[in-house]
């Protein structure tokens, strides 16, 4: 059973930067694309980031692109999130996600393993 935690959310003040981490409990062996999502109240899942592997592909939404930096430390099961410049808007429950098709995925149906959640809140 694979299992997500996410760590690294908190309360940042506009401008403010944070990281957060996707620790993968077990990994399978053709879990290849890791995933970032956020879901602000009242609003949908929204995709943020993608990164493949092999290949190294990653790809970013047009709302973070430029803000938010996807990356993996392979040996160590994780994945990062590097969210700069926060807005009022960032403020949302973030998500990781694991896919076991390769690709840069962007909708949640592609993905088959989730976290439980990690809480982002942007406010002065």
């Amino acid at each position: 059973q694979v299992q997500l935690v996410e760590s690294g959310g908190g309360l940042v003040q506009p401008g403010g930067s944070l990281s957060l981490s996707c620790k993968v409990s077990v990994r399978s062996l053709v879990s290849l694309t890791m995933g970032w999502f956020r879901q602000a109240p009242g609003k949908g899942r929204e995709f943020l980031a993608v990164t493949t592997w092999p290949g190294g592909n990653s790809a970013a939404a047009d709302s973070v692109k430029g803000r938010f930096t996807i990356s993996r430390d392979n040996d160590n099961n994780t994945v990062f999130l590097q969210m700069n410049s926060l807005k009022s808007e960032d403020t949302a429950v973030y998500y990781c996600a694991e896919s076991t098709r390769w690709g840069t995925h962007e909708t949640e149906s592609q993905y088959t393993y989730w976290g439980q959640g990690t809480q982002v809140t942007v406010s002065s």
